[in-house]
């Protein structure tokens, strides 16, 4: 009994600590947050301190990777590297921006729908429905284009009233359409999510509680049931991004995404490919990037899946 008594006590354990020692323990999902880290890094810091990459030398077109370009140049002569962290700037933006739209509007929209119930549910989830039934890309090209419109007349007023620079303005006009016509559809699948896991939350002891104390609906729902279903969003959401980052260099391939003198990885992959028998670096390097972009974040989102799975705790 002695010797128990001097024990130093257990320390207890946590659901989030645990979760970050099986996160620790997955090599896959650390070595993909390493990679994502360096990828930040050199996009938005390292991208800072590299050439022009919209600097066009017809002389230096097609050059070889030396000291002054290190990934050589493509056909106008621009600084290879530079495109690439540039363009690297943009799809990660457009995944990161695209996946907070949509984020925002499923986590509302699924939890107003799942804890309504009735008619309202039903109501909403046949919109969402319908709106699944249609092609996504048809409905991102169709968006796309009437906020490209609404954009270009924005462009023209902040430039007239806050005598912003206008080319930067411009450019910004050309990829900001492309940042919500992504996010504002692609909320339909998170919707559903958030929507059953509001519909067994709702059922609990603790919102039956805040009921019978008096507590408001909407109290209710923003301040118990939606805190309690952001678990499975973040997982979700690790694994849009590099879904909305793919799009946008599918829509970028066909000429429908970013456009010059922007680039992103989907506009250099394009570029690349024009000239796949004689400058193969053009499509390979870019390429890389972008795949290695990928699968860091699917590895992630897997490892974060896995890492907050509850039965996996218990095992």
């Amino acid at each position: 009994m002695a010797e128990q008594a001097q024990a130093s006590p257990k320390h207890g354990s946590s659901l989030w600590r645990d979760a970050r020692l099986r996160m620790a323990r997955n090599k896959f999902a650390m070595a993909g947050f390493w990679v994502i880290l360096v990828m930040f890094f050199m996009c938005f810091v390292l991208a800072w301190f590299c050439p022009d990459p919209n600097k066009v030398d017809l002389a230096d077109k097609f050059a070889p990777p030396s000291g002054e370009h290190w990934f050589g140049t493509d056909k106008l002569g621009r600084d290879l590297f530079s495109r690439i962290l540039y363009g690297g700037q943009v799809s990660i933006l457009v995944g990161l921006v695209a996946t907070a739209v949509s984020v925002a509007i499923g986590i509302v929209y699924g939890a107003l729908s799942g804890f309504a119930g009735g008619k309202t549910d039903a109501v909403m989830m046949r919109i969402v429905d319908t709106l699944l039934a249609i092609p996504f890309l048809v409905l991102v090209i169709v968006l796309q284009a009437t906020l490209s419109d609404w954009s270009g007349d924005a462009t023209n007023w902040i430039v007239e009233n806050f005598h912003w620079n206008k080319e930067f303005t411009a450019r910004l006009t050309n990829v900001v359409p492309l940042f919500f016509a992504l996010g504002l559809l692609g909320w339909l699948t998170l919707s559903r999510i958030v929507r059953a896991q509001v519909m067994s939350i709702k059922e609990r002891e603790f919102v039956e509680a805040a009921t019978a104390l008096g507590y408001g609906k909407r109290r209710i729902l923003f301040r118990h049931v939606i805190p309690n279903v952001l678990g499975p969003t973040v997982v979700y959401s690790t694994l849009t991004v590099p879904g909305f980052i793919m799009y946008e260099a599918i829509l970028s391939f066909l000429g429908l995404g970013v456009e010059s003198p922007n680039s992103s990885w989907g506009v250099l992959i394009k570029e690349g490919a024009n000239f796949l028998e004689t400058e193969i670096q053009l499509l390979l390097l870019p390429g890389l990037f972008f795949s290695l972009t990928l699968f860091s974040l699917n590895f992630l989102g897997d490892g974060l899946r896995d890492a907050l799975d509850v039965k996996a705790a218990k095992d």
